[in-house]
């Protein structure tokens, strides 16, 4: 049984950076593809960085150049580093998998504030 567990929210002013980690069980981490996404208030859960397996890397648009998505496969574990963070990235931040998400963690609440 697949599980995810998010951490590393908190509040940081904008500007500020932010690390968060995803501690994956359950399934074979080092051949899946991961990704991070997230969901504000009244809005769509969205992807905003995957990793292959291989480690190659994808970005939104609206995160390129300030998030950067990395994995260790000895811990089954992967981050997404948050860096010039906006209001508009408060968000509850999810990992799964990039295109065949599998059951939710629980998230982790990033609020930026102006």
């Amino acid at each position: 049984q697949v599980q995810l567990v998010e951490s590393g929210g908190g509040l940081v002013q904008a500007g500020g950076s932010l690390g968060l980690s995803c501690a994956a069980s359950g399934i074979m981490f080092k051949i899946n593809a991961m990704g991070w996404y997230r969901q504000a208030p009244g809005k769509q859960r969205e992807l905003v960085a995957a990793i292959t397996s291989g480690g190659t890397k994808n970005y939104a648009a609206s995160v390129k150049g300030r998030f950067t998505i990395s994995r260790d496969n000895a811990k089954n574990t992967v981050y997404l580093q948050m860096n010039s963070l906006k209001p508009e990235d408060t968000a509850v931040y999810y990992c799964n998998h990039p295109v065949v998400p599998d059951r939710w963690g629980q998230g982790t609440q990033v609020t930026v504030s102006s």
